[in-house]
């Protein structure tokens, strides 16, 4: 009996220690993926992705997330979605101000190119925010795609307007129906901020799916995917890494930032590293 007290310090002490490590230690999280059907010249191309950030700092002006990400040497940069929080906490004119600083210092790495997320729409702050990203120099992708070269050869890089946008936008289906009559069979990277459309990207021969929007599950405990979802679901599907269906990988990111006043534990705030290899 005289020892259960100690035990009972260790394990709230333990605890306390993982809650403040899961909630402020970032990691990068490095990826790779095979395709065959790779063009050349993108074998080893690194896109570094950051999502979910909900207006978190790392370090004064987000200087730890910014050099995580330098120190990562990415190709390109994926913001994808839910830079600013739905329940403007802090204020909105700081989270517009957050996002100015970590997209000013990201532009210098690399290119940096953004598509929105459901808490973006729901701040009522993307009117403020999209004219702050284009100024900087970052491609937002809003239903959009463009073609990405390297070592002479292209692939398309698509970004979807996060479901909350407009009621008259066009679906996944038609964007890359646009894609296919423009660019024929290219291989597709696509950029979208929830989770939950691998079936149909599979079914459409989208290659690769970037996302976010899960959180990680918010707890993350051994031989589980995340305990919460974002709607407070229990045990969610693809909260965190790669999902493949078909030919098509989803990479999922634990994301940045929290907003469901529930902190993380064992679910540290990342930065994924999505590498394409050739087979």
């Amino acid at each position: 009996m005289r020892i259960f007290p100690l035990i009972l310090l260790i394990i709230v002490l333990l605890t306390v220690v993982l809650l403040y490590d899961s909630n402020t230690r970032l990691v990068t999280t490095e990826y790779t993926l095979h395709y065959r059907n790779l063009p050349a010249g993108f074998d080893g191309y690194r896109i570094a992705v950051i999502s979910d950030l909900h207006a978190a700092q790392f370090g004064s002006d987000n200087e730890r997330l910014i050099a995580m990400v330098a120190a990562a040497q990415p190709d390109i940069i994926a913001i994808t979605g839910d830079l600013i929080d739905g329940h403007k906490k802090p204020p909105q004119e700081e989270q517009l101000q957050i996002a100015e600083t970590l997209t000013a210092g990201l532009v210098e790495i690399a290119p940096v190119y953004y598509i929105t997320g459901n808490h973006d729409w729901n701040s009522g702050g993307l009117r403020e925010l999209t004219p702050i990203l284009e100024k900087l120099g970052v491609n937002i992708l809003r239903n959009r795609f463009l073609e990405l070269k390297s070592g002479g050869d292209s692939l398309i890089l698509a970004g979807t307007d996060d479901r909350n946008g407009p009621a008259e936008m066009i679906k996944p289906d038609e964007l890359v129906e646009r894609i296919r009559a423009a660019f024929g069979d290219s291989f597709i990277v696509m950029l979208e901020h929830r989770n939950n459309n691998l079936q149909l990207y599979s079914e459409l021969g989208v290659d690769l799916i970037i996302s976010g929007h899960a959180h990680g599950g918010m707890i993350r405990l051994p031989f589980t995917d995340g305990l919460v979802g974002p709607q407070r679901d229990l045990f969610p599907t693809y909260t965190s890494g790669i999902y493949p269906m078909g030919d098509t990988n989803m990479l999922v990111s634990r994301g940045l930032g929290n907003h469901t006043g529930l902190p993380r534990f064992m679910n540290n705030p990342q930065v994924v590293v999505a590498v394409l290899r050739q087979t």
